[in-house]
């Protein structure tokens, strides 16, 4: 019986293990990390053309300064994150990189709108070029990030649902952190409408 048990345990282990989850969990981890390279990937050319939209809105917009500099620094605040795949598993590392990028996005914003107060910019080819790479990037951006969010999501509800979540529990896998609107409880308020006496 001894023999038996010697033989045979290891198979029963590994076929025990194949219908666990443990196999899903290494691909789910997998396209985890692949969507996550994406999103990377989109984000580090939006913080490539930064600087060019930068220089040539400051050759016509000079006296904009303050703009030109929260645009630089939160560049500069994005470039100088440690984004490593273990980022996926840290929520709070997480949040910090997506309020960096946020920051980012509101600086560029406020850029664009600037550049709306001057004809000669706008009506600059290289101005124009920058602006729709930016605006094509965005959307790159946004891509990435809601494939992303349907990986994390599949990754998520392997990790929570029964019997996955046990092997989950025995080999270290947890829940990761997922993109939300950055200003929930702002959005989430009824905006009031306010037409004034007339």
């Amino acid at each position: 019986m001894r023999t038996f048990w010697q033989k045979f345990l290891p198979l029963i282990l590994v076929l025990s293990l194949s219908g666990c989850g443990y196999n899903a969990f290494q691909s789910l981890d997998e396209e985890a990390k692949a969507s996550w390279a994406e999103v990377l990937n989109q984000y580090q050319r939006r913080a490539d053309l930064v600087p060019n939209l930068v220089a040539t809105v400051k050759g016509y917009a000079a006296h904009e300064q303050e703009v030109l500099t929260d645009v630089a620094n939160a560049r500069s605040k994005v470039g100088s994150m440690q984004v490593t795949p273990e980022l996926l598993n840290d929520p709070e590392a997480f949040a910090k990189f997506q309020a960096a990028q946020g920051q980012l996005t509101g600086a560029l914003s406020r850029l664009m709108a600037v550049a709306e107060n001057y004809p000669n910019l706008k009506a600059d080819q290289g101005f124009r070029d920058l602006q729709a790479q930016l605006e094509g990037t965005e959307n790159r951006v946004t891509v990435a990030r809601n494939r992303y969010i349907t990986t994390i999501k599949e990754y998520n509800v392997a990790v929570r649902s029964f019997p996955n979540n046990l092997t989950a529990m025995m080999f270290g896998y947890k829940t990761k952190p997922s993109f939300t609107v950055e200003n929930e409880k702002a959005i989430s308020v009824t905006p009031k409408v306010d037409f004034g006496d007339k």
